[in-house]
């Protein structure tokens, strides 16, 4: 398959969602509102596929996002209520706010230094934090949420009548773009993703920039979870179940490969949205939650099989 052509799949496969549902539904589908409202409900998912992107582009995998947005989302709102009592206000929900996102770092570090020091599989270590981060969630305060009622604007606020939200997501991606593009380190998570023995041999200090990209992941899953926690005003110690497989098949439909070495914040980007829409078109339709589940799977295999098939032209054709 030509290149250009597998990476123009993920974008035709959004357009033709788009218009097939305009089609079937017009009134509903094709509205101002609702694309907005498709748009901040991706926000989330997106923020935390930014840092998937470069997880899986070093050959690596998360599965801890989801888990460790929930444990933010409860250590930030715990923090609020200490400083602010229940109804907390103000100067509390910023300081909760900031110790949610550096709950996130703090994770996201741990993972990368337990990856890199002890040279254990990722699937292996953050299918382990995955369960600690869950766990700690639950036991914080007995399997019960933190209800914050004035910690909305981060949910329903806006500026210049768009969502707080999408401008938070829109400025990291913004930021990921520059960063993949025109930096040395977003070079070096390509080197490394392609083939960590060359990186090492190149210079390349392969552990620090390894600790350095679980470590922004982790960073980037505490924004994410405050604006899911400003969105519901209160923290759920279950929040998040499931969440990493919408992040990873975003990033994977989004045209990287978990191979590594490969992948683009446009191609998440639009894997996201993909998704989102998706999920959109089948509640406009009526259609129930399981059945969206099968068809998201569905796109998953079809992607993996995609750049499967891609990578053995690749090989198998002539130099």
């Amino acid at each position: 398959m030509n290149k250009f052509v597998r990476q123009l799949l993920p974008f035709i496969s959004l357009m033709l969602i788009i218009c097939i549902m305009s089609v079937i539904e017009p009134d509903t589908f094709l509205t101002f509102e609702n694309f907005i409202n498709v748009l901040s409900r991706s926000t989330v998912e997106g923020i935390m596929a930014l840092g998937m992107t470069a997880v899986i582009i070093t050959a690596g995998i998360d599965l801890s996002v989801g888990a460790m947005g929930a444990l933010c989302g409860m250590v930030g709102a715990w923090a609020m209520i200490a400083i602010g009592g229940p109804d907390p206000h103000g100067f509390a929900l910023t300081i909760g706010t900031m110790v949610g996102i550096l709950t996130g770092t703090v994770c996201g570090l741990m993972n990368g230094a337990l990856i890199t020091a002890l040279k254990l599989p990722p699937f292996i270590v953050t299918l382990g934090t995955m369960s600690a981060f869950r766990g700690l969630s639950l036991v914080m305060h007995s399997g019960k949420p933190y209800d914050v009622p004035g910690y909305h604007y981060l949910g329903s606020g806006a500026v210049m009548h768009i969502p707080v939200c999408i401008v938070i997501f829109a400025l990291l991606a913004f930021l990921a773009i520059l960063t993949f593009r025109y930096t040395r380190w977003g070079r070096y998570i390509y080197a490394i993703g392609s083939n960590t023995e060359a990186a090492f041999h190149a210079g390349v200090n392969v552990n620090f920039n390894l600790t350095a990209v679980y470590t922004v992941t982790g960073l980037l899953a505490g924004i994410a979870a405050m604006i899911a926690t400003s969105r519901t005003v209160s923290a759920q110690p279950t929040a998040g179940i499931g969440r990493e497989l919408d992040v990873i098949a975003a990033v994977v439909i989004g045209g990287a490969s978990l191979s590594g070495g490969r992948g683009t914040i446009l191609g998440t980007i639009i894997g996201t949205l993909l998704i989102s829409f998706l999920k959109n078109g089948c509640l406009l339709l009526g259609i129930s939650s399981n059945v969206q589940l099968i068809v998201i799977g569905a796109v998953i295999i079809a992607a993996v099989t995609v750049d499967q098939l891609t990578r053995s032209q690749s090989k198998t054709s002539p130099k």
